[in-house]
């Protein structure tokens, strides 16, 4: 994840207040409960493509030989393997 938790944070307190602004969500309970759980999904969203950078790690190990014997390319497959897993998932980055 690119962004720091204090960062996501900052961003799921300003969200809220906009919303809570704009009238779009009305607090009964605590609306530190709120930023928690946007928080949270914040933070999912943004692992995404960590999650899938990952697999890509550990479907890349069949090739370990190959790359290093310099046959493949480490990035460019890395790169193809990444295209096609978004594309596939319908994942957007």
């Amino acid at each position: 994840m690119r962004l720091s938790k204090e960062r996501v944070r900052h961003m799921a307190e300003n969200l809220t207040g906009c919303l809570q602004e704009e009238g779009h969500v009305e607090f009964i309970g605590e609306r530190k409960g709120f930023v928690e759980v946007l928080e949270q999904a914040i933070i999912h969203e943004l692992s995404v493509e960590d999650r899938v950078n990952a697999e890509v790690r550990q479907l890349l190990k069949a090739y370990e030989q190959q790359i290093d014997q310099g046959q493949v390319d480490y990035q460019k497959m890395f790169l193809m393997v990444k295209q096609k897993l978004v594309r596939e998932r319908g994942i957007i980055l």
